[in-house]
């Protein structure tokens, strides 16, 4: 059944969720706040364009945000010219944005005020899985809405999964972001002795990665890595925000996370070389610098 949708934030991520939604047969309207990514979007997508969030929100059944912070995200939900301006009573907010858990629990409290529904939801796969509709969803939120929305969510995911209240996707997010910090790592440190010990590590990633090593950072980033080249998936300023939300949380719950501090840590270091918008798998530069 075709449903009425907005979508608010047309980055790298987001631009492709949208297209996917459209695709499926919904009526789409865009906002994005530099104005020519929207018009570049309804020439590529039915749909519709609209100049502010809360023109976006008007009238739909399910509004969806993807933007970079916490800031960004009450910028458009409760801002001036904000979402929550317009969203309709009984409409479901889907944000996709990875943020705290601290202001999805805010903006539910709010929305639950004001007659409408919100889960937070934020996404893995990186711009591959955006643009191949292959994404996996941590939602947090009431199951009845997680029901009423897990069609239209469906339109850009492959997995889906409704993990507990409110606030619980963006946990999950956080939980996913220490782990792959952990793995890149763990996987430039073996790179780079593979390669100082005279390896073609092609050939030795083609056998370890059949085996207990296998992780998806290997399989999608090795090749990369090896070549020396970053600019594939996530962007290491998008990293370190992420991993500062999860420190920041971990410092609430008692959470020790050593590993994931160093890390973040040798991204800084990755910063200073330039690279904040080279890819995750760029931690392989501390080694191999040029």
């Amino acid at each position: 059944m075709s449903c009425k949708v907005s979508f608010i934030g047309l980055g790298v991520m987001g631009y492709p969720m949208a297209g996917y939604i459209s695709k499926a047969g919904h009526n789409v309207t865009v906002y994005n706040r530099t104005k020519s990514k929207a018009e570049k979007w309804i020439k590529e997508y039915k749909g519709n364009m609209a100049l502010s969030p809360e023109e976006a929100a008007k009238d739909s059944d399910f509004v969806f945000t993807c933007v970079g912070n916490d800031n960004d995200l009450k910028e458009v939900a409760i801002g001036k010219k904000g979402i929550f301006n317009t969203i309709k009573k009984n409409a479901i907010y889907i944000d996709n944005t990875t943020a705290s858990a601290t202001v999805a629990r805010e903006l539910y409290k709010n929305a639950k005020a004001h007659g409408f529904s919100f889960l937070d939801a934020p996404v893995s796969g990186g711009q591959a899985g955006a643009e191949k509709g292959a994404l996996t969803v941590m939602v947090g939120g009431d199951k009845k809405d997680f029901d009423k929305a897990k069609s239209v969510i469906g339109c850009y995911s492959k997995k889906l999964q409704l993990l507990g209240p409110s606030g619980s996707g963006q946990l999950a997010k956080m939980v996913n972001q220490i782990c792959i910090a952990g793995l890149v790592q763990g996987l430039s440190e073996a790179i780079n002795f593979g390669i100082n010990s005279g390896l073609k590590m092609e050939d030795v990633i083609d056998v370890i990665s059949k085996g207990a090593a296998q992780s998806w950072q290997m399989e999608n980033r090795y090749k990369t890595m090896i070549d020396d080249k970053f600019d594939f998936g996530f962007a290491v300023d998008w990293m370190r925000k992420d991993l500062k939300i999860a420190m920041d949380e971990a410092q609430k719950n008692n959470s020790p996370l050593p590993i994931t501090k160093i890390v973040d840590s040798y991204y800084e270091e990755i910063q200073k070389m330039g690279g904040n918008r080279w890819d995750t798998s760029s931690l392989i530069r501390r080694f191999r610098k040029k």
